[in-house]
């Protein structure tokens, strides 16, 4: 993850100067994460295609050089030498393509984005500045639908992410438990020698082996995920490598040993033939053939684990001619063993002194390919989860220095009843890779699409470039879906139904996220009328402090104002809290706090906004209260020393960084009490880290260790006056006093009379709302301590 927005603190690739040993490292590494699929797509490209499709050796020419070029237009140029550039600092995929545009193009239309911008993007130097307007930006922003087709676009490909992270792991390992079958089946015919017993044996292993031997894999696989992508990935390179040398040696040996001529076939002209010369039937195995490429998403998806040189570097130097000798030998043994049975499977090419080994190599080398795109799927929906696109879901990050690994148990449970019900319903090879060619592709068109507008619309090219790309890549791969759509019926569907739900979902969750903070803009009062009614109602001030957790970052939130008419009382302190996520990766810790006030100083009442990217385990940290009394602290000290002349107005704010360890203002105590010890005052706030996979404290296998923090004054100092050793004193007070957390939520529900899509969209929401796994604030917040106001919105 190297981007010069992220949190010194966090790992960053980038952070240490790129040497060859620390890319070649890096290189390493990504054999196990990032080509895990690409490297094991020739157990299926093949093995997926019609074996009566494939009539001639002047036809398994034609269909090699379609996988040749295929390789070298989509992995090779597109992503390796193009698509790689359009990071997002230092990040990648399609909410990084979306991210660009919103931030440079004014196309935003996620929930956090347009609320509030001038106090979100005011400052000096934001780097969320706007560049200068251009004939393209101007014609983008001028129509509102060119916004929701970006939006709609961004989704899309990630219910396509999420589509592969199903259908991968199923087709992978039932293509290899196909190869068990034939191995055992081979096995079995040495110890017979009747041929009615063989082909009793052999249809006996055909329908029992594959199902339940794919079935038992996969929930191996799903049930090691939890142990983290950084330790599998690290264990999984070292078999990848093998794969490799595997797969390109007994490449060479098939060229030379069954048909040298196929080196011919890189000739554009025996795909010109197939283009030619096509059919339906044949016009289908182009679904097959653009399953070489599954996997290339994988380089710029993921991205902010390594950079843009040991991504290259891999795949030119190593998986990219691999791959080219793998496919070329395969052809070969199939150009002269077309009578062979089963011919057009990679595990009959290899030699049977060595197919046993092959087998079992092919089984954990599946098992790294799936591996790839089940945590492609984790961290979409991390991305889509912190820009408001998708339900509340428990996220767990499996490393303390790279924070975009991330786990995530609901998910994780659900791909895998998803694959399974694939791998049973279907049982058949040709049935699942046609649902995973057209969902490979439709995610690769998506790309193309936000590609062609960072062409424009942020690297700021000429339309020429940017429609020339559109047109290029985009028409190739409409040729694909086109094939891919020929198979609808032969298991295509499924992934349409995937995507119906998916979509359904997140674009529920959207629509009912933007409807109630729109509710809460409408009905939010000034900050004038809790001054002005105070005395009216005769509100008491109590002790302690009072946090305010609402969505809006102006005003007062309704919820707040009804409960202050109906219990005429508020805290000594009050913080209004917002959690604001930005449209870019990282927020760095020095700008990551906007503090202001609300109100008259003699009033106490505090705003903090705190921004975060949609790669920032913001909403895991435990210490979130500490942080943010620190950071008051450290604002009311450059309140008073920098910042005399800047009025209290509503809207007006400081970036506050994160505070000092030391603490400047406010000087933090650490006591740590064991959770058997009994706690005196609420206000003693404990605070419990993120629990990681493997803690002791969700074993039960010993007493919680708690962090409770108390805050002190520094010396004397004759630079601090004393009003503000006042005010942070009182601040402390308040802490000691007590803390209570004020939490609103709207509730929405469909108006009579409403249109059969929007009541769809509302009780979509609602029915995800009301059995969300995690609350809307995952703070750790004590059940004793909080107090939840709800307000219903009729749409």
């Amino acid at each position: 993850m190297h981007t010069s927005y992220m949190d010194p603190q966090l790992g960053s690739a980038n952070q240490f100067k790129e040497t060859w040993k620390h890319t070649l490292l890096l290189s390493f590494q990504s054999l196990g994460v990032i080509y895990g699929q690409l490297s094991t797509a020739p157990l299926y490209v093949f093995g997926t295609m019609n074996a009566e499709d494939i009539k001639s050796k002047e036809t398994v020419y034609e269909l090699f050089s379609c996988i040749f070029w295929t390789i070298n237009i989509i992995s090779l140029l597109k992503y390796a030498f193009i698509v790689l550039r359009a990071d997002d600092n230092g990040e990648g995929g399609t909410f990084a393509l979306y991210s660009l545009l919103c931030r440079h193009a004014k196309v935003g239309l996620l929930p956090n984005d347009t609320s509030a911008n001038e106090v979100m993007h005011y400052e000096t130097g934001s780097p969320f500045k706007i560049k200068v307007e251009s004939r393209a930006r101007r014609a983008i922003e001028k129509y509102k639908s060119s916004h929701y087709l970006m939006l709609f676009l961004a989704l899309f490909g990630s219910c396509m992410t999420i589509g592969v992270g199903v259908l991968t792991p199923a087709l992978s390992v039932y293509s290899v438990s196909s190869g068990v079958q034939r191995s055992m089946s081979d096995m079995a015919h040495l110890f017979s020698s009747s041929p009615r017993k063989q082909e009793a044996i052999s249809n006996a292993f055909e329908k029992y082996v594959p199902v339940p031997t794919a079935s038992a894999i996969l929930v191996c696989l799903f049930t090691l995920q939890h142990y983290g992508t950084h330790k599998i990935g690290f264990i999984f390179a070292p078999i990848i490598v093998i794969w490799l040398i595997f797969i390109g040696g007994g490449g060479v040996y098939n060229i030379f040993h069954w048909n040298k001529q196929i080196i011919h076939a890189v000739s554009p002209m025996y795909m010109y033939r197939f283009v030619k010369n096509i059919e339906i039937k044949s016009w289908r195995s182009l679904g097959s053939i653009i399953l070489c490429v599954a996997g290339s998403e994988a380089m710029f998806a993921d991205l902010g684990h390594f950079t843009k040189k040991s991504i290259k570097i891999t795949f030119v130097c190593l998986i990219y001619p691999v791959l080219v000798l793998c496919y070329a030998g395969q052809a070969a043994y199939i150009s002269k063993n077309l009578h062979v049975t089963d011919f057009n499977h990679l595990s009959e090419s290899i030699p049977h002194r060595i197919r046993h080994w092959f087998i079992a190599l092919s089984l954990l080398a599946s098992v790294v390919g799936s591996q790839a795109t089940i945590t492609a799927s984790f961290s979409i929906i991390n991305q889509c989860l912190a820009l408001g696109c998708f339900p509340r879901v428990k996220v767990i990050h499996t490393s303390d220095k790279i924070h975009g690994q991330v786990y995530i148990p609901d998910i994780n449970w659900l791909l895998m009843v998803l694959s399974l019900a694939v791998t049973i319903g279907f049982h058949d090879i040709m049935r699942i890779g046609s649902a995973t060619g057209l969902a490979v592709i439709s995610g690769m068109l998506v790309t193309t699409c936000l590609m062609s507008l960072v062409i424009a619309l942020y690297w700021e090219k000429n339309l020429f470039e940017s429609v020339c790309c559109l047109i290029f890549f985009g028409s190739i791969e409409v040729m694909y879906v086109s094939a891919c759509m020929l198979n609808f019926h032969k298991g295509a569907w499924y992934l349409v139904v995937l995507l119906a739900l998916s979509l359904t979902v997140m674009l529920s969750w959207h629509y009912g996220t933007k409807k109630k903070l729109e509710f809460d803009l409408q009905n939010k009062v000034s900050a004038e009328w809790l001054t002005d009614i105070s005395p009216g109602l005769g509100v008491t001030r109590v002790p302690g402090i009072g946090f305010i957790y609402t969505d809006i970052v102006t005003g007062i939130p309704a919820f707040f104002s009804h409960f202050i008419t109906n219990l005429p009382a508020f805290h000594q302190v009050l913080i209004f809290v917002s959690f604001k996520s930005l449209p870019m990766p990282y927020v760095p810790a020095s700008r990551r706090y906007l503090i202001g006030r609300v109100g008259p100083k003699d009033l106490k009442i505090y705003r903090c906004v705190v921004r975060y990217g949609y790669c920032d385990p913001i909403r895991d940290t435990d210490n979130f209260e500490e942080q943010i009394i620190s950071s008051i602290g450290e604002f009311i000290t450059m309140e008073e020393n920098e910042f005399e002349s800047m009025n209290s107005s509503e809207g007006r704010m400081v970036v506050v960084g994160k505070p000092p360890a030391d603490g400047s203002a406010l000087i933090p105590l650490n006591e740590t009490n064991s959770d058997e010890e009994s706690v005196g005052l609420v206000s003693n706030i404990e605070t419990q880290p993120a629990p990681m996979v493997g803690d002791a404290s969700e074993s039960g296998l010993g007493p919680v260790m708690r962090k409770k923090v108390r805050f002190m004054l520094p010396a004397n100092s004759p630079k601090m006056r004393a009003s503000v050793r006042d005010e942070l004193q009182e601040l402390i007070d308040a802490r000691e006093s007590g803390t209570a957390y004020f939490l609103g939520q709207v509730h929405l529900a469909v108006r009579h009379g409403s249109d059969v899509l929007k009541s769809l969209l509302i009780m979509t929401y609602a029915f995800c709302d009301k059995n969300c796994r995690e609350p809307p604030v995952a703070l750790n917040i004590p059940h004793a301590a909080l107090v939840e106001v709800g307000t219903v919105c009729c749409i």
